[in-house]
């Protein structure tokens, strides 16, 4: 196997020089030595947020990809990589993009470590230069994320369709797909990244109780453990979306009878149960708000649809995040009692 892979390197390098391709002789030369430092770099006092935009924007008229997609792609790998940090280090400063060095110089290159675009290409790997230094750099915000665009457009234009194909081929997910495509429907509804608000899920101030009911006993439909919190509040009081968001299920289910299911940036799943019925405005696909009124305080479920009274009236809240192929609950209690208090600070500071 080893005389193999020297024969194929030695003819990819030859190749490379015969054609001009091969900037530099020794494949491992790192940037820092070909390029002066640049004592102007620094972004210490950049808003992230503000730094995320203008790569985005920069992008986007590189690609002619929207830069709400863009933004999308990348929050969409930031969430997997929260949700396995040692999976998925940090590669950038600020985007969250990873790739593995498999990926990035390509399968069979014989130098896992290789930051030159030809002979990456060469291999089929991902990684690309994108900000025209001569490297494809996979700790480079702007490298990251044009390698990740460059081949999303390898599978046609930049329409939604042909980006949605391009997510599949990349990814071989459809809950990547819908996940990116929700966050891209989001951006693209407020124009801004900073959508990280959140409310209270009924008005503060009302006639409202919980308490944490994590893992409590549940008996109707078989044996199984409570996935959420219970807030005790009257028939007809408000229930509000808790963030930035777009309505993912909206309908029956025995267990939790009129419910709806709101996806956020986070790639947090929001669930209410229980609704007496639901905001006529608001419908799968509709991108809410915080504090957007979407139904109200019922005791709908634990039967066929349409089956109230069982217990009293009262909304449960859930919260579910997404690794990429599977989906599993939270205790919300910390986030309710968190946005609680928020909520009562900033009314005081409205009197």
């Amino acid at each position: 196997m080893k005389p193999t892979i020297s024969i194929i390197t030695a003819a990819v390098v030859a190749s490379m020089l015969m054609t001009g391709q091969l900037c530099y002789a020794d494949r491992n030369v790192s940037k820092a030595e070909a390029e002066p430092a640049n004592p102007q770099s620094s972004d210490v006092d950049i808003d992230p947020m503000v730094s995320r935009q203008q790569l985005y924007d920069r992008l986007s008229v590189m690609t002619g990809i929207p830069w709400y997609r863009l933004a999308a792609v990348d929050q969409y790998e930031r969430t997997l990589s929260k949700a396995r940090p040692k999976a998925r280090p940090q590669l950038g400063s600020v985007v969250g993009v990873f790739i593995d060095e498999e990926l990035w110089a390509g399968a069979l290159n014989p130098d896992p470590t290789d930051n030159i675009p030809a002979s990456i290409q060469w291999f089929n790997g991902v990684g690309r230069d994108g900000d025209g230094d001569g490297f494809a750099d996979r700790s480079s915000d702007l490298d990251l994320l044009y390698s990740v665009a460059t081949r999303f457009l390898q599978y046609g234009g930049s329409t939604e369709d042909d980006f949605s194909i391009g997510l599949w081929e990349y990814y071989h997910n459809s809950r990547a797909v819908q996940r990116i495509q929700q966050f891209s429907s989001i951006y693209a509804a407020f124009g801004r990244l900073d959508l990280y608000d959140h409310a209270f899920p009924v008005p503060v101030g009302t006639n409202y109780s919980y308490k944490s009911t994590w893992g409590n006993a549940r008996g109707w439909g078989g044996r199984r453990t409570h996935e959420g919190t219970d807030i005790f509040a009257n028939y007809g009081i408000p229930v509000r979306s808790t963030c930035f968001g777009v309505v993912e299920v909206k309908g029956w289910n025995p267990y939790g009878g009129w419910r709806i299911g709101i996806r956020d940036l986070n790639n947090y799943y929001h669930y209410y149960a229980h609704l007496s019925g639901f905001d006529k405005t608001v419908g799968i696909g509709t991108i809410v708000k915080p504090g957007q009124t979407i139904g109200w305080v019922g005791s709908s479920g634990y039967g066929k649809p349409g089956t109230q009274g069982k217990f009293p009236p009262h909304l449960h809240y859930g919260v579910y995040r997404d690794r990429g192929l599977i989906e599993w609950a939270f205790d919300p209690y910390p986030l309710l009692r968190r946005w609680e208090q928020d909520e009562r600070r900033k009314l005081k500071s409205n009197h």
